[in-house]
């Protein structure tokens, strides 16, 4: 007879795959058949406040990231298990629907209506079903837990080095290349248009050093997210980012930019002659600071 399948199912809400999000993912080294990251169609908060927390990844990333730790995500409607008691959700979603033979979690997570459960609970719980349980301790940045909603007010406030420690990568973005007004291009830099999705979180406006990656190369590009001051009838935010030594059409694809540090708050300027001398600068100044934060790798 064969053994049972070994499942190992990672428990929260993965808005961002944090530091902390990570250690729950990886804590147990264990080799499973199957290793899924069980998380929502929408946040949890639309239901319990009504106020959805901003993306801190894409789909796309996400899956990659998903991926390459070896998982498959897997995803519940909030509002069909938020009625669940504790012993339900164990019982019904977690071992009769996803066929969990282990489960990891954060400290502090809780599950079952009213967020009933917490870790004790689910310790007695899996103890009496012979489920492994592996509780990962906090992750902590600059003496307080990393958390999602830390990294959110990074971002909003230009701090983007901080962001992306807690992250553990670089903050990025890899939606669709749109048509722009072509100003970049009469300015000598053209650049890439991209609008975020309703729900991204948005770094604080203004100019960054960062990078993109085109048909699998890194180029060192400097981009502006915000609502172009300088250029009449700007109001929509977007991001702007000139790719240092691309020139080519990427109408259609999805450019996955990568912010490293912020350079300036976004600025309105008297004229495009003096927007354009502008750009000229922060572009060296990216170039700069992504040839030192990268070494050789440009």
């Amino acid at each position: 007879m064969c053994d049972k399948r070994r499942v190992l199912v990672a428990l929260g809400t993965f808005d961002g795959l944090h530091l902390g999000h990570k250690k729950v993912l990886l804590s147990d080294t264990t080799e499973y058949d199957e290793k899924i990251a069980l998380m929502f169609t929408e946040h949890p908060q639309k239901t319990l406040s009504g106020n959805v927390p901003g993306e801190l990844i894409t789909p796309t990333k996400r899956n990659e990231l998903l991926k390459e730790w070896g998982y498959a995500p897997e995803f519940l409607d909030f509002e069909e298990i938020s009625n669940f008691s504790p012993e339900e959700f164990v019982d019904n979603i977690l071992i009769k629907k996803f066929k969990a033979t282990a489960l990891s979690c954060g400290f502090n997570y809780r599950f079952g209506k009213g967020a009933k459960g917490d870790v004790s609970l689910l310790k007695q719980l899996c103890a009496e079903r012979e489920i492994k349980l592996t509780v990962c301790n906090e992750v902590e940045f600059d003496g307080a837990p990393v958390s999602s909603t830390r990294i959110r007010e990074s971002l909003k406030n230009g701090d983007i080095r901080t962001a992306n420690r807690m992250l553990g990568r670089y903050f990025s973005y890899d939606f669709e290349v749109v048509h722009g007004d072509a100003r970049g291009r009469i300015l000598g830099s053209p650049t890439i248009n991209q609008f975020f999705s309703d729900n991204f979180t948005v770094a604080e406006y203004g100019v960054y050093a960062s990078f993109a990656i085109v048909n699998g190369k890194k180029y060192i590009s400097v981009t502006n997210i915000g609502v172009r001051p300088t250029i009449e009838g700007g109001s929509e935010k977007r991001s702007e980012t000139n790719i240092v030594g691309f020139d080519g059409d990427l109408y259609g694809k999805n450019i996955e930019v990568f912010l490293v540090e912020k350079l300036r708050g976004e600025m309105a300027f008297n004229s495009l002659e003096e927007l354009s001398a502008r750009i000229s600068a922060d572009r060296e100044k990216a170039t700069e600071i992504i040839k030192k934060e990268f070494q050789n790798e440009f």
